[in-house]
């Protein structure tokens, strides 16, 4: 198996794949094996998120390492998803286009490449809904 056929293999990389329990209805993201609520009696489900929601919290990152720094400055956000699941991702935005509440969607990006010929690594990243 290739690399990039490797990681096309792990849904929560290139898809917002997560669980839904259909006892309770919570949503899980990264993806669980049982409901810590309903415990082991809920009905674990995979659930595709369509990939909108709102900044909670975020940051500015002005100095990173030197994977990062030709985008800086950059959005670093906890993204509380529609459904109710929180993650941390970038926002691609300019910092002031950017605030607490803001209502985002998920778009596919590039992340980061190992060196100039290097592998690339691809992801989800958010940006503002206009």
């Amino acid at each position: 198996m290739s690399v990039a056929r490797f990681w096309r293999k792990i849904p929560q990389r290139y898809n917002l794949v997560g669980t839904r329990c259909e006892s309770c209805g919570r949503h899980y993201f990264p993806p669980r094996s049982f409901c810590p609520d309903c415990r082991r009696g809920g009905k674990i489900v995979e659930y595709r998120f369509p990939g909108t929601g709102k900044v909670v919290t975020y940051t500015v990152i002005r100095s990173a390492s030197e994977q990062f720094e030709n985008i800086t400055p950059y959005v670093l956000a906890i993204i509380q998803l529609d459904e109710g699941p929180r993650l941390t991702s970038q926002v691609v935005a300019k910092p002031d286009e950017v605030a607490v509440g803001t209502r985002v969607r998920s778009v596919f990006r590039r992340i980061m490449a190992d060196g100039d010929s290097g592998v690339i690594h691809y992801g989800t990243k958010f940006v503002p809904v206009k």
